[in-house]
């Protein structure tokens, strides 16, 4: 009962430090999305009439980074704190999307589940770390798996391993999720024409093999940023804390970086104040992070964690492979 009390007035205190980072600022959003946007389509547009294979590569890749940073943008839309225009952030998003494959809306809805399960629900679709009990019950093949995940989902699995398994836990979780049925459909008849009529373009100026090329490369780009971020936002953080606003604080990760990486990054660096107050838009969670740090230490809590470097803190965790217990705490090793 102490642990209850004590949670619910820490709790009471937490709300009432972050209200005055909760107004968005949508011409702040509305400037990120359309600098990526920009950028994107202008290396893409130069990648596509390069003729030098090897600038036709690096202009590629450079694309594929800047699109890591503009699907960012699809986060803040499924919260609506990128502009809290509503239907441009059912539409924008879809249209950054569907051209890479990626299936937006079935991802909207898992991320609502994501959010209400982290740290509680072995359910959680984006949980990236096994358990112990699945560690156990795999077949060798699995568990050779779980001890090399880390290079095996980022450096081979990539995007495309990101787009099946979002398409896979659409369908399985359709029975808690009913709206992903109709999610579902939506997304896969849109990228089936939108990659139609962009095949059909390659294919009437002879270009199909460039196209694919180009294609392969900005899956491969995206993917390898795409999964350390997934990875590195809750691996080796699953556990329950007094209360579900805990929680999440408590089962995030926190990045050090510079200011202009928190930028192009949406927040995300701030991982666990966006879980425990998901309508604080991008620009107000460095501020909403220290007054969160204040009240944490007033109650006497821990302080939330907070890594330096996405590369390396992503090295040392791809270098201790962990289970999550039975009782819901990370065993290393």
């Amino acid at each position: 009962m102490h642990n209850v009390a004590k949670g619910n007035n820490v709790t009471s205190d937490l709300r009432k430090a972050i209200l005055s980072q909760t107004n968005v600022n949508p011409w702040l959003g509305l400037l990120r999305f359309f600098l990526l946007g920009t950028l994107v389509f202008s290396l893409v547009s130069l990648a596509w009439m390069t003729h030098d294979p090897w600038i036709f590569a690096v202009e590629s890749f450079l694309a594929g980074f800047i699109y890591f940073l503009w699907l960012i943008c699809t986060h803040d839309a499924t919260h609506y704190t990128l502009t809290q225009w509503k239907w441009f952030e059912e539409i924008a998003p879809r249209l950054q999307s569907y051209p890479m494959l990626w299936p937006y809306g079935i991802y909207q809805e898992l991320h609502q589940l994501h959010h209400g399960w982290n740290g509680l629900d072995f359910r959680d679709p984006e949980r990236s770390q096994w358990t112990q009990q699945e560690y156990e019950t795999a077949s060798i093949w699995q568990q050779w798996y779980v001890k090399h995940q880390w290079p095996i989902d980022i450096f081979i699995l990539g995007a495309m391993g990101l787009i099946i398994k979002t398409i896979v836990q659409g369908v399985q979780l359709r029975s808690v999720r009913p709206r992903l049925q109709g999610k579902l459909t939506m997304d896969l008849v849109c990228i089936l024409l939108i990659q139609g009529v962009f095949l059909a373009i390659a294919f009437s100026v002879g270009m199909m093999g460039r196209y694919f090329l180009l294609l392969l490369i900005l899956e491969r780009t995206i993917g390898f940023f795409m999964q350390i971020r997934d990875h590195l936002e809750h691996y080796q953080m699953w556990r329950k804390s007094d209360n579900y606003l805990l929680t999440q604080l408590y089962a995030t990760r926190n990045i050090l970086v510079p200011n202009w990486v928190q930028w192009l990054m949406g927040g995300l660096p701030y991982h666990g104040v966006h879980h425990g107050f998901p309508n604080i838009p991008f620009h107000r969670l460095p501020e909403a992070f220290d007054n969160i740090q204040s009240v944490l230490k007033e109650h006497d809590y821990p302080e939330m964690t907070r890594d330096k470097g996405y590369f390396r803190t992503a090295w040392r965790l791809s270098h201790q492979p962990s289970l999550i217990s039975d009782t819901g705490q990370v065993n290393e090793g």
